[in-house]
């Protein structure tokens, strides 16, 4: 590591107030200092990296400083790595065309979605089975994917994701469907998505009013369930105590991380602010301000 990528990374990582810490020098020895009475945690060195998209690498479709070098930097380290999201509306190829107009050049492989996930389990479930699917194209094309038929007749599964068309008449064939004795699936919890506007209703809202009017609960498959970060791990062929996930919710990405072994950055470019940190009784592995601060980590805890 070169004098100026140290001092880059005391900078950048160094935190105050009581937080974890970790500076350049520990980082090489992979040692997390940690607050004064605290025991000091040895960690192995990192082979993988998970990390969120929005709200990390990009706002609305607008780079966030640091995101391309963080991808680039990965890809010429040689580390496993895969982007994370919750949003089901878009394939890997979709979501590839967007991070590339904000000049964040990321392989479509690399892109995880809570849809892929979502048939990565129906195929482990119940492979081969049946689906009334209430969502757009990354959906439905992750189902064909995996050989499952989308239909209205008796399907095995409702399976609900986003769209920004959500119908009564769908909403309604699904109550109907779950009633007579369909599983029901989301792709996620999250209540809300963003907009130019302001936020929209996404699938939590929608499976809450399934719920409300069929007494039955979804089963999650998205972020804050560890066993999205467990497809992704499997897919990379990749270690819990090898790996971090960086995310910028404590409530979806930094517990999802620590419930599947992980360990986890914050970052405050997002949703949390630094001010939230405290409320929640689990803490990130550390919080550093962007993912431009993540860079330097790479070769420094490899």
């Amino acid at each position: 590591m070169s004098r100026y990528d140290t001092r880059r990374a005391e900078d950048a990582l160094a935190q105050t107030h009581g937080r974890l810490v970790w500076r350049a020098a520990d980082c090489l020895t992979h040692r997390l200092v940690e607050p004064e009475g605290v025991r000091v945690t040895e960690y192995k060195p990192v082979e993988s990296w998970l990390t969120d998209m929005d709200g990390v690498l990009v706002h609305e479709e607008r780079a966030i400083p640091g995101a391309s070098e963080f991808i680039t930097t990965l890809q010429a380290s040689g580390k496993k790595f895969l982007v994370l999201t919750n949003n089901s509306i878009f394939t890997p190829r979709d979501l590839r065309a967007r991070l590339l107009a904000g000049g964040i050049d990321v392989p479509e492989d690399k892109i995880w979605t809570s849809a892929l996930a979502t048939a990565q389990f129906l195929d482990d479930q119940r492979p081969g089975g049946t689906a009334y699917v209430i969502g757009e194209a990354g959906l439905t094309t992750a189902l064909h994917e995996v050989g499952y038929v989308l239909t209205e007749r008796a399907p095995d599964y409702v399976v609900l994701g986003e769209t920004r068309t959500y119908s009564f008449e769908a909403i309604t064939r699904a109550i109907r469907l779950i009633s007579d004795g369909a599983r029901f699936l989301a792709t996620n919890p999250d209540p809300t998505g963003p907009s130019a506007e302001g936020p929209l209703p996404a699938t939590g809202s929608v499976a809450a009013l399934i719920t409300r009017a069929t007494g039955v609960a979804p089963y999650f498959v998205g972020k804050p369930n560890p066993l999205m970060m467990r497809s992704a791990l499997n897919r990379l062929e990749a270690h819990s105590e090898t790996s971090v996930m960086i995310g910028d919710r404590m409530d979806t990405d930094i517990i999802s991380g620590l419930e599947a072994g992980l360990r986890s950055v914050l970052v405050l470019s997002g949703s949390t602010g630094e001010h939230e940190v405290e409320r929640f009784p689990y803490r990130p592995t550390r919080i550093v301000e962007s993912i431009a601060d993540v860079v330097p980590l790479i070769t420094a805890l490899a």
